[in-house]
């Protein structure tokens, strides 16, 4: 049984480790020879290609399994579309017919609804950020592709842990954070994401949508509150964020996201049911790291 990894990063990584694990053979696919040689120390089978250069993807092993988690890289020069869209069709122009399952990470970005109502696999996607709209052209591309009867579509949530938990460090510092304090934050540690994925690979039913949260939605000031009380810092302060920056437009959305169907249908039990045990955990093992490098 062999794997192929589009998008080793935050999350690819981690799924790649779990599939590593469990004895299977990964492929990994690198736009870098420096990655792809930390990837062949990481005991990967890296690929030096580049899903938008469609004529990197000639030689593609075979493989039972694809995962396609390819984010944004703004210091790429590619666009949205020309990555999101483009870049996974020349991936499912290059494939084996012979792929058997293939796993699609999209985003909750897809729903645009803004009053706070629950929404789940079978609401009105309606994005009205760029990201959002290219993550739903993907998957209505992937749909309409002969694999796409054999795919697995996983909207994420917001992804967090060890390393990626934003304005952490403001927060310490007592700074204004420049964020909106309404709208619901929809949130998944990125170690349930990654066994997440590897489920969905073992266990579902294609062709299949479903939505990866902790199905703890949260109001982004109380998140913030519950981050500085961890901290041990100060009650935590707000401004107005600028009406064009990126915070403020991902809070034009508020909405509370239901993974009901993953827990039912992949019998899921998460390591960090809540951001609040997810928060603790990863500062826990800060600390425990801090005390033993002493």
């Amino acid at each position: 049984m062999s794997k192929l990894i589009f998008g080793c990063g935050y999350l690819g990584a981690r799924v790649g480790r779990l599939w590593r694990a469990s004895g299977e053979q990964v492929y990994a696919v690198t736009r870098k020879i420096e990655w792809a040689r930390e990837f062949e120390r990481a005991g990967y089978l890296p690929i030096v290609a580049d899903v938008t250069r469609p004529e990197s993807l000639a030689r593609l092993p075979a493989v039972d399994t694809v995962l396609f988690a390819v984010g944004f890289d703004r210091t790429s020069g590619a666009t949205l579309e020309q990555v999101y869209v483009a870049g996974l069709q020349a991936v499912l122009d290059a494939l084996s017919s012979d792929t058997k399952k293939l796993v699609y990470v999209s985003s909750t970005g897809v729903y645009g609804q803004q009053s706070g109502e629950v929404v789940d696999e079978d609401s009105p996607c309606e994005p009205d950020r760029a990201g959002g709209r290219a993550s739903l052209a993907a998957e209505r591309l992937l749909a309409n592709h002969a694999l796409g009867t054999r795919s697995i579509v996983l909207r994420m949530a917001g992804l967090y842990g060890p390393g990626r938990i934003p304005n952490a460090d403001a927060i310490r510092r007592d700074e204004p954070l420049a964020v909106p304090v309404e709208g619901y934050l929809n949130l998944i540690h990125v170690e349930d994401a990654a066994q997440v994925v590897v489920l969905a690979a073992e266990k579902a039913l294609p062709p299949k949508t479903y939505i990866v949260s902790d199905n703890h939605p949260v109001v982004r000031g109380e998140y913030y509150r519950e981050l500085a009380r961890l901290l041990k810092a100060p009650e935590p302060r707000f401004v107005a964020a600028d009406r064009d920056s990126p915070v403020a437009q991902r809070a034009s959305t508020s909405k509370r996201v239901s993974s009901d169907r993953l827990l039912r249908e992949l019998e899921l039990s998460f390591l960090y049911p809540d951001y609040r045990a997810g928060l603790a955990a990863i500062f826990r093992d800060d600390r425990d790291a801090s005390a033993s490098a002493v």
